[in-house]
C-alpha cells in the first residue's frame, strides 16, 4: 500500500533536532564521545516537594479521571503566583487556563485566531513551535529580526503599513530563545500602543520567567493596557525542572482565553490531575529552590563564557535563559560550524538558521550540563586547530 501525506504535512519538514540527533547516534555508533548541548532541556530534577505532591498523589485512586479544564485549585495557585512574582492581578475565574505544556498551548494558539492567509509577526530568529502553530492555522508569518543593533528587540517602526493591516497576531518571547534578550518596559508599552493601532493581538511567551541572574525579567501583563491587548504563556518546565509533566499555562485577555479554552475543549481533556497537585506545590513554594537555580545556571553560564573567551571565542554573556547565543567564527555558515563541531570535538549545538533566517551567523548553547562537563567541552575546544 502506497502511504501519501497531506498536503498540510509539506510545512512539516524534518526537524533540525532530529537531524542532529541522527547524526549524534551516527558518531557514538562510531565510538565518538559526545557532549549534547543542543536541546533545551533542563537536566536537574524537579524540587524534592514537587516529587513528593506526585508521589502521594498518583495513589490517589480518585485522581485518574478527565480533568478537563484545570482545577480551580491550580487555578488559585496561578493567580497567587503572578501577584507574588510579578505583581500582575490574575482573575482565576476567566484570566487563566491550563494547558498541556506551553508548546501544546503555543502551536495551537493561532488556530483559533487566525485565518488562512492571514499574517502572523513572528521573531526572527524565534522558537520552533511559532512556526508549526502557524502552518497548521494556514496563516503566513512574517519574521521580525532580532539583530543585535536593536539590543535584540524586533523594530516596529520597520513592519511595512501593508504587514500591519494584514497581521492578526504578534509572538514575543522574553527572555526568548533561542536569543536570551530582555524586554524593556519601554518596549512593551511600544508594543501595546502598535496592537491597539492596528488591532493585532499579543502572545508574550514568558517561559524563562524565572531563569535569570543579574536583573529580573518583566512580565507583560505588567505593563498597563497588556490584558486590553493579549496573553502571556507561562511553563513549569524550566522554572521548575518538570519538562516531562506537560504542564504550563496562558494568563491574561478574558476573551482570548475563552477563545482557547473552547478550541482546547475540543482536543484534549486536560492534565493528569497529580500531576497538576505537583504543580500547585510548585507554585505556591516560597522555598530557596529558584534561587538556587539561578544560581546553578548562573556557574554554568560564567564558567561556559569565561572558557570560551579563554580559546579565542568571545560571546555575551547572557542575562536570563538556559542558552548562549553565540556568533560563529568567521569563514563559517552555522550549519557548517556545528557539523565540524561535532566531528572535531564531539560537542553538539544547534545552528541558528534552524530558528530563522536572521539566526545565520549564530549557534545556540544550552546550558543544560554539569559545570564538569563544561569543563570538559573548553579543553576539547582549546585542543582543536578549528578556533584558531
Amino acid at each position: 500500500m502506497k502511504i501519501t501525506l497531506s498536503q498540510k504535512m509539506n510545512e512539516f519538514g524534518e526537524s533540525v533536532f532530529n537531524e542532529l540527533a541522527n547524526y549524534k547516534k551516527q558518531k557514538l555508533r562510531e565510538g565518538q564521545d559526545i557532549i549534547d548541548l543542543s536541546v533545551g532541556s533542563p537536566d536537574l530534577p524537579p524540587p524534592p516537594y514537587v516529587i513528593e505532591a506526585l508521589a502521594t498523589h498518583v495513589q490517589n485512586p480518585t485522581l485518574y479521571g478527565y480533568s478537563l479544564t484545570g482545577i480551580d485549585e491550580l487555578h488559585d495557585a496561578i493567580s497567587d503566583y503572578y501577584i507574588r512574582r510579578f505583581d500582575v492581578s490574575i482573575n482565576k475565574e476567566n484570566e487563566a487556563l491550563m494547558v498541556m505544556g506551553s508548546q501544546d498551548g503555543l502551536v495551537h494558539f493561532p488556530i483559533a485566531f487566525a485565518n488562512p492567509g492571514d499574517l502572523v509577526l513572528v521573531p526572527d530568529p524565534g522558537y520552533t513551535a511559532y512556526a508549526a502553530g502557524i502552518a497548521l492555522a494556514g496563516a503566513k508569518p512574517y519574521g521580525m529580526p532580532l539583530i543585535e543593533e536593536n539590543q535584540f528587540l524586533p523594530d516596529l517602526d520597520a513592519i511595512p503599513e501593508e504587514i500591519c493591516q494584514k497581521a492578526k497576531l504578534m509572538i514575543l518571547n522574553f527572555p526568548g530563545n533561542p536569543v536570551p534578550a530582555f524586554a524593556t518596559q519601554c518596549f512593551f508599552k511600544k508594543v501595546i500602543q502598535f496592537a491597539e493601532k492596528h488591532q493585532i493581538m499579543v502572545l508574550h511567551d514568558f517561559a524563562y520567567s524565572e531563569l535569570y541572574f543579574e536583573e529580573k525579567p518583566i512580565s507583560f501583563l505588567s505593563v498597563e493596557g497588556a490584558k486590553e491587548v493579549g496573553v502571556e504563556f507561562n511553563s513549569l518546565s524550566k522554572s521548575f525542572n518538570m519538562a516531562g509533566c506537560r504542564i504550563g499555562y496562558i494568563v491574561g485577555n478574558p476573551d482570548i482565553i475563552a477563545a482557547i479554552k473552547r478550541l482546547k475543549s475540543n482536543l484534549d481533556y486536560g492534565v493528569f490531575l497529580p500531576i497538576q497537585k505537583a504543580a500547585i506545590a510548585a507554585l505556591r513554594d516560597t522555598s530557596s529552590f529558584s534561587d538556587n537555580l539561578r544560581e546553578t545556571y548562573k556557574k554554568r553560564r560564567d564558567l561556559l563564557v569565561n572558557g570560551l573567551a579563554e580559546v579565542g571565542w568571545k560571546v555575551d554573556s547572557p542575562k536570563a535563559s538556559m542558552f548562549i547565543w553565540a556568533k560563529v567564527p568567521r569563514g563559517f555558515t552555522s550549519t557548517e560550524f556545528t557539523y565540524r563541531l561535532i566531528d572535531e570535538a564531539g560537542i553538539v549545538v544547534t545552528p541558528g538558521n534552524a530558528f530563522g533566517p536572521s539566526g545565520e551567523g549564530y549557534v545556540r548553547i544550552g546550558l543544560v550540563q554539569n559545570e564538569e562537563t563544561l569543563k570538559i567541552v573548553v579543553q576539547r575546544l582549546k585542543d582543536i586547530p578549528l578556533l584558531k
